[in-house]
């Protein structure tokens, strides 16, 4: 525990990034579990005999970094690993990031139905607004947390048959490959950082103005036609993306 810890002042190494290695270290045995608060500002700078500055550096550096997180008037708690999603030539199923973290992945589908063809759908050539579209929304959880809720369309004419599929138990594109004329062959993806709004803090629990990864996918067939369009809504202290560049 912290208690048999001690800092170096003879070295050059700068007292708040000894604290912090300290504090990653001790989180890693285990000793501050996920959830639960470390020291305060005022029982580290006794414990250590350095400044609340040095400290506050220590711990908001650890904030930034996902390590930790802090709750007004209580205190500052051990965060749980985040999702880390790798953005590369692959389509990886978001239910196998979830497992790698060593938590167990499940879905709830708020809403499904049939609706006249969405404005998104229109502009890329899957319809027009005499068309239908399937309209699907989920949410995605770890270990019973909500961590990602998603919206998706789908034209009709094409995807009728994922009216049956049962969604908690299968992904989309899972369901989607069944078929040769809706399975995936090009994605795109938008990525961009927004403020949690009220669906955010009503289906994913977060507080008003929490950061959200915001992220719109498009699906194409073989043809080069759009089979799918999905907004996906990430919460910022869940979720963390890995994107790797392979120059040719």
């Amino acid at each position: 525990m912290l208690t048999d810890r001690v800092l170096d002042k003879t070295v050059p190494i700068p007292l708040y990034y000894q604290l912090k290695t300290i504090l990653l270290d001790e989180m890693n045995k285990g000793n501050y579990p996920v959830g639960g608060m470390i020291p305060n500002e005022n029982d580290l700078s006794q414990l250590f005999d350095i400044s609340r500055t040095t400290i506050r550096q220590a711990i908001t550096e650890l904030v930034q970094e996902g390590k930790l997180y802090r709750i007004k008037s209580k205190g500052t708690f051990v965060s749980k690993p985040k999702i880390t999603q790798l953005v590369v030539n692959q389509n990886q199923r978001y239910d196998d990031y979830i497992r790698s973290t060593g938590r167990v992945p499940s879905t709830e589908v708020i809403e499904m139905k049939v609706i006249p063809m969405p404005d998104c759908l229109i502009k890329l050539g899957a319809g027009d607004k005499t068309s239908k579209a399937i309209y699907i929304y989920r949410k995605r959880l770890a270990d019973g947390e909500p961590v990602m809720r998603m919206v998706s369309y789908l034209p009709f004419d094409k995807c009728e048959f994922i009216l049956n599929a049962d969604f908690t138990k299968s992904s989309l594109p899972d369901v989607l490959k069944t078929n040769e004329n809706t399975r995936i062959h090009r994605i795109t993806r938008t990525i961009e950082a927004i403020a949690a709004g009220p669906d955010d803090m009503k289906i994913l629990d977060m507080e008003p103005g929490s950061p959200v990864l915001h992220i719109t996918t498009i699906d194409y067939n073989h043809k080069n036609e759009n089979v799918s369009y999905t907004r996906s809504f990430y919460r910022g202290d869940q979720n963390n993306f890995f994107i790797e560049i392979i120059e040719k």
